[in-house]
Protein backbone atom coordinates (compact mmCIF):
# COMPACT_ATOMS: atom_id res chain seq x y z
CA UNK A 1 0.00 0.00 0.00
CA UNK A 2 1.30 3.31 -0.71
CA UNK A 3 2.27 5.34 2.37
CA UNK A 4 1.03 8.56 0.92
CA UNK A 5 -2.83 7.21 0.46
CA UNK A 6 -4.07 8.50 3.87
CA UNK A 7 -2.56 11.37 3.15
CA UNK A 8 -4.58 11.85 0.26
CA UNK A 9 -7.61 10.39 2.41
CA UNK A 10 -6.57 13.14 4.85
CA UNK A 11 -6.50 15.80 2.12
CA UNK A 12 -9.91 14.79 0.64
CA UNK A 13 -11.89 15.51 3.79
CA UNK A 14 -9.81 18.75 4.16
CA UNK A 15 -11.32 19.78 1.04
CA UNK A 16 -14.84 18.76 2.21
CA UNK A 17 -14.41 21.11 5.38
CA UNK A 18 -13.33 24.67 2.82
CA UNK A 19 -17.23 25.15 1.70
CA UNK A 20 -18.60 23.26 4.53
CA UNK A 21 -16.58 26.35 6.40
CA UNK A 22 -17.66 29.12 3.78
CA UNK A 23 -21.17 28.15 4.21
CA UNK A 24 -21.47 27.89 7.60
CA UNK A 25 -19.12 31.17 8.18
CA UNK A 26 -21.34 33.12 5.48
CA UNK A 27 -24.59 31.79 7.47
CA UNK A 28 -22.89 33.14 10.72
CA UNK A 29 -22.15 36.64 9.30
CA UNK A 30 -25.87 36.94 8.19
CA UNK A 31 -26.93 36.37 11.34
CA UNK A 32 -24.68 38.31 13.49
CA UNK A 33 -24.93 41.11 10.54
CA UNK A 34 -20.78 41.39 10.74
CA UNK A 35 -18.49 39.05 8.47
CA UNK A 36 -15.55 40.36 10.00
CA UNK A 37 -17.01 39.37 13.70
CA UNK A 38 -17.89 35.73 11.69
CA UNK A 39 -14.81 35.52 10.74
CA UNK A 40 -12.76 36.44 14.44
CA UNK A 41 -15.36 33.51 15.94
CA UNK A 42 -14.36 30.70 13.07
CA UNK A 43 -10.72 32.36 14.33
CA UNK A 44 -11.13 32.32 17.82
CA UNK A 45 -13.09 28.85 17.99
CA UNK A 46 -10.22 27.39 15.63
CA UNK A 47 -7.14 28.54 17.81
CA UNK A 48 -9.03 27.12 20.76
CA UNK A 49 -9.18 23.57 18.58
CA UNK A 50 -5.64 23.63 17.85
CA UNK A 51 -4.41 23.84 21.71
CA UNK A 52 -5.02 20.40 22.76
CA UNK A 53 -2.45 18.74 19.41
CA UNK A 54 0.13 21.64 20.22
CA UNK A 55 0.34 20.26 23.56
CA UNK A 56 0.40 16.86 22.66
CA UNK A 57 3.05 17.51 19.75
CA UNK A 58 4.97 19.60 21.84
CA UNK A 59 5.89 23.47 21.94
CA UNK A 60 9.23 24.63 20.58
CA UNK A 61 11.81 26.67 22.07
CA UNK A 62 11.79 30.30 21.59
CA UNK A 63 15.26 29.85 19.33
CA UNK A 64 13.78 26.79 17.48
CA UNK A 65 10.48 29.73 16.61
CA UNK A 66 12.55 32.61 15.75
CA UNK A 67 14.78 30.40 13.28
CA UNK A 68 11.57 30.62 10.94
CA UNK A 69 11.62 33.32 8.43
CA UNK A 70 9.56 36.32 9.73
CA UNK A 71 7.57 36.10 5.67
CA UNK A 72 6.37 32.65 6.85
CA UNK A 73 4.26 34.17 9.93
CA UNK A 74 2.56 36.11 7.83
CA UNK A 75 0.33 32.78 6.04
CA UNK A 76 -2.15 34.01 9.10
CA UNK A 77 -2.73 37.41 7.07
CA UNK A 78 -3.95 34.78 4.20
CA UNK A 79 -6.05 32.77 5.57
CA UNK A 80 -7.31 35.78 7.12
CA UNK A 81 -8.01 36.87 3.67
CA UNK A 82 -9.68 33.99 1.86
CA UNK A 83 -11.82 33.50 5.51
CA UNK A 84 -12.59 37.35 5.38
CA UNK A 85 -13.16 36.79 1.39
CA UNK A 86 -15.70 33.61 1.26
CA UNK A 87 -17.50 34.74 4.04
CA UNK A 88 -18.41 38.11 2.43
CA UNK A 89 -18.73 37.89 -1.23
CA UNK A 90 -20.36 33.72 -0.90
CA UNK A 91 -23.74 34.99 -0.12
CA UNK A 92 -23.71 37.68 -2.88
CA UNK A 93 -22.15 35.23 -5.76
CA UNK A 94 -23.32 32.26 -4.20
CA UNK A 95 -20.74 29.62 -2.25
CA UNK A 96 -20.17 27.14 -5.30
CA UNK A 97 -18.43 29.77 -7.16
CA UNK A 98 -16.81 31.79 -4.92
CA UNK A 99 -15.40 28.19 -4.19
CA UNK A 100 -14.91 27.23 -7.98
CA UNK A 101 -12.84 30.79 -8.16
CA UNK A 102 -10.63 30.03 -5.42
CA UNK A 103 -10.10 26.97 -6.74
CA UNK A 104 -8.76 28.27 -10.04
CA UNK A 105 -7.08 30.52 -8.31
CA UNK A 106 -5.07 27.81 -5.97
CA UNK A 107 -4.63 25.69 -8.93
CA UNK A 108 -2.89 27.67 -10.35
CA UNK A 109 -0.71 29.53 -7.56
CA UNK A 110 0.37 25.93 -6.65
CA UNK A 111 1.64 25.09 -10.09
CA UNK A 112 3.70 28.26 -9.57
CA UNK A 113 4.62 27.03 -6.47
CA UNK A 114 5.75 23.72 -7.63
CA UNK A 115 7.56 24.88 -10.93
CA UNK A 116 9.77 27.22 -9.07
CA UNK A 117 10.15 25.42 -5.90
CA UNK A 118 8.63 28.18 -3.77
CA UNK A 119 8.89 28.25 -0.12
CA UNK A 120 10.76 25.16 0.07
CA UNK A 121 8.52 22.93 -2.05
CA UNK A 122 9.92 20.24 -4.30
CA UNK A 123 10.15 21.71 -7.97
CA UNK A 124 8.13 20.14 -9.81
CA UNK A 125 8.39 21.58 -13.82
CA UNK A 126 5.17 22.32 -15.30
CA UNK A 127 5.52 20.80 -18.26
CA UNK A 128 2.62 20.12 -21.63
CA UNK A 129 0.91 17.33 -19.86
CA UNK A 130 0.44 19.26 -16.33
CA UNK A 131 -0.28 22.72 -18.41
CA UNK A 132 -2.85 20.66 -20.45
CA UNK A 133 -4.33 19.33 -17.08
CA UNK A 134 -4.45 22.48 -15.62
CA UNK A 135 -6.25 24.10 -19.00
CA UNK A 136 -8.63 21.14 -18.67
CA UNK A 137 -9.22 21.74 -14.84
CA UNK A 138 -9.59 24.99 -15.11
CA UNK A 139 -12.47 24.42 -18.12
CA UNK A 140 -14.34 22.16 -15.55
CA UNK A 141 -14.01 24.99 -12.87
CA UNK A 142 -15.70 27.20 -15.11
CA UNK A 143 -17.87 24.46 -16.67
CA UNK A 144 -19.08 24.00 -12.86
CA UNK A 145 -19.62 27.27 -11.87
CA UNK A 146 -23.49 28.63 -11.86
CA UNK A 147 -23.23 31.61 -14.49
CA UNK A 148 -22.47 34.83 -12.44
CA UNK A 149 -25.67 36.74 -14.59
CA UNK A 150 -29.00 34.54 -14.32
CA UNK A 151 -30.13 33.92 -17.92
Amino acid sequence: MNAQLPLYGLMLIAGTGIPLMASMNAQLAIRLGNPALATGIVFLVGGLATIPPMIAIGFPSRDTLLQAPPLYYLAGLLVTLYALSITWAGPKIGIGNAIFLVLLAQLFTAAAIDHFGLFGAPQSPVGVRRALGLALMALGVFLARKPLIPT
